[in-house]
């Protein structure tokens, strides 16, 4: 069991992606630059490719074995997250008040490494592979781009990986079943009456309203929700008013829900809306409530999570594949290809305990792998996209 020769010669390539990636971060449908140097990247490697959006890229590698054969997509994410990079590393980044604070540089330099060892192949396989190059992945929106264009049609398998702080360095997490909640984002803006604050009776205070929204929301887990049900109603944000001795005329409330099962997510969704509005009719005002869909709740495949195991056991120690990891109730867009093609999402352990920053939660400004991790990660793309070719 040992990583393949063909992965470890692109060592210093994909390290050193990741690490520009990781020193020019842009966020979510911004990525301009990040897109133009993937596509410099596959044009010096011959592989054809083209826009899906703004930012996004698709890229394919076509099997040269025989002319038919089947097709498997093979997905990164590339967006930042809009704070600032705490580390001092060569690579910190560059763009001031952004940062790759969740692993998607890492996961871009796989692909592209997986990409040019694909590439090398081509006289070795039949079939296509697609190559999923996806932006807006923290804010939901690019997965459904891939997918409109029709880019998963004809597909057998899709697969992604995503690094994580909360495995050593050496572990891979393939577990069936439930392993991100849906995500969506709600706006409430409640409009009310404005009146100076001594007479507070000639007007309709959407602050205290917004107040008693935000409260009532919290009923929706603790008394409308089977015990044993995971879900997660949060409130991020609440603004109010307009100066202190005015009773405030318009509030705004955001947050998000979280589930991993549809019936549950309708059940949440329709109880903000219902509460939002009861609560501020109660006091005279009117609530209006906007949904926005960011993930379906992600549920890898049975049969891809079996076939990825069989290769990861050739690459790593059985005991080093987690098969049973944790659900988690954050949300990836990667949910939205596995309601269309069958699938499966990894998660690669990054951590290392010699390097503390690699221990950092996701979304921290420290947060940083262990870049040998990705070699791990880019084998899998590979093999797992061979596999399904040769099948």
């Amino acid at each position: 069991m040992a990583i393949k020769n063909y992965i470890l010669e692109e060592k210093d390539y994909i390290i050193s992606l990741r690490r520009h990636f990781h020193a020019h971060p842009e966020v979510s449908l911004k990525e301009y630059e990040t897109c133009k140097k993937i596509e410099e990247e596959l044009d010096s490697l011959g592989i054809p490719h083209s826009k899906i959006g703004e930012t996004g890229v698709y890229a394919w590698v076509d099997g040269k074995k025989a002319s038919h054969g089947k097709i498997v997509a093979l997905r990164s994410d590339m967006d930042a997250l809009a704070m600032e990079d705490l580390k001092t590393v060569s690579y910190r980044s560059r763009n001031k008040g952004f940062c790759h604070a969740c692993g998607h540089d890492a996961h871009t330099a796989t692909l592209l490494g997986a990409a040019k060892i694909l590439k090398s192949k081509e006289n070795e396989f039949s079939g296509q592979v697609r190559l999923f190059f996806q932006q807006a992945e923290e804010i939901g929106q690019g997965a459904r781009l891939f997918v409109g264009a029709g880019l998963l049609e004809g597909c057998e398998r899709v697969f992604s990986a995503h690094v994580t702080s909360r495995l050593r360095k050496g572990k891979v997490a393939l577990t069936k079943g439930p392993q991100s909640a849906s995500c969506d984002y709600f706006k409430i803006t409640v409009k009310g009456k404005g009146a100076h604050v001594s007479t507070p009776h000639l007007g309709i205070d959407a602050a205290y309203i917004a107040a008693q929204i935000v409260v009532n929301l919290q009923s929706i887990v603790a008394r409308s929700t089977a015990p044993l049900e995971t879900v997660v109603v949060g409130v991020g944000v609440i603004r109010a008013g307009t100066q202190y001795n005015i009773v405030a005329e318009h509030g705004e409330i955001e947050g998000t829900t979280r589930s991993f099962l549809p019936e549950v997510r309708k059940f949440t969704n329709d109880k903000v809306v219902q509460i939002a509005k009861q609560t501020a009719a109660m006091y005279g005002a009117e609530a209006e409530v906007i949904f926005l869909d960011y993930a379906a709740p992600l549920a890898n495949d049975e049969d891809a999570v079996r076939e990825v195991t069989e290769v990861a056991q050739q690459l790593i120690d059985p005991a080093d594949i987690v098969s049973d990891y944790q659900k988690s109730l954050g949300a990836d867009d990667f949910a939205d290809y596995l309601a269309v093609t069958k699938g499966m999402y990894a998660y690669i352990g990054t951590a290392n305990e010699e390097k503390p920053n690699t221990k950092a939660a996701h979304h921290h400004g420290l947060f940083d792998i262990d870049e040998e991790a990705l070699l791990i990660s880019c084998n899998l793309y590979v093999d797992y996209a061979l596999q399904v070719l040769e099948q």
